[in-house]
């Protein structure tokens, strides 16, 4: 269809998962995209896989906010244009209440909080040129509690919020801000998660029983709920949140 033809995306956290996912469906429709990430060998590992001489990799750590400001500097000028930034880089840490640490917050929050506000920041003069908009990646998570996992929750609670209210400032000059919030999706993240199950076939049971579907879902799945977002389909659609999560929140 090539709806996206000659678009500028920019998708961080964009070298494994969801946002690896999205940058594809991107690219099968026509856009140009920069994938960015931490760790330089998984976003050559992820250039290889897309196999697309208009994907692009730039190392960055959304942590920090100077590296948000160069990343988007960067992606805007290997792209040409800015139409769409999807904040896909997030961590996912289970602990108790009780054993937070300044050390655990700093990475929860810097990394899915600090990383999805500073981006947009960083982005906004860019996509207020184009009428673009913004992806942000939530949780199931955010929009309810999750036993062992408050500082999570509160990551995850706090961009869907962020998403809303910046859609509301972002309206009146044509920027659409959404997010989408899977459930479990099977990603390198939740592979870490299923090694400390018996077995990965026991893990998986008992992770998919939760789920009216009966399964949990795939990064496909999460993506094209993404790309949808951000693709002209979605135009009257903003301040959303879209849960992805076959049944649970519901």
């Amino acid at each position: 269809m090539d709806e996206m033809k000659d678009k500028g995306v920019l998708v961080t956290g964009g070298t494994s998962g969801i946002g690896l996912e999205a940058a594809r469906m991107f690219l099968a429709e026509g856009a140009r995209v920069v994938v960015a990430g931490r760790d330089e060998a998984r976003g050559e590992a992820a250039l290889r896989a897309l196999d697309d001489e208009r994907a692009f990799f730039f190392s960055a750590d959304v942590r920090n906010a100077a590296d948000c400001e160069s990343l988007v500097r960067r992606a805007k000028d290997a792209l040409g244009r800015l139409d769409a930034l999807v904040c896909s880089a997030g961590v996912y840490r289970e602990e108790s209440a009780e054993a937070l640490t300044e050390e655990s917050y700093a990475e929860v929050m810097d990394t899915n909080v600090k990383g999805t506000m500073f981006m947009a920041r960083a982005a906004l003069p860019y996509l207020r040129e184009t009428k673009g908009n913004i992806v942000n990646v939530a949780s199931d998570a955010g929009l309810h509690g999750n036993y062992l996992c408050s500082l999570y929750c509160a990551s995850k609670g706090a961009v869907v919020l962020y998403t809303r209210a910046l859609a509301l400032e972002t309206a009146s000059f044509g920027v659409r801000v959404n997010c989408v919030a899977p459930g479990d999706i099977l990603t390198p993240l939740t592979e870490v998660q299923l090694k400390k199950a018996p077995s990965r076939e026991e893990g998986l049971s008992a992770m998919a029983s939760i789920y009216p579907l009966g399964r949990i879902g795939t990064a496909e799945e999460a993506a094209s709920v993404v790309y949808f977002l951000a693709s002209p389909r979605a135009s009257f659609v903003t301040g959303a949140c879209w849960s992805v999560d076959g049944g649970l929140t519901a």
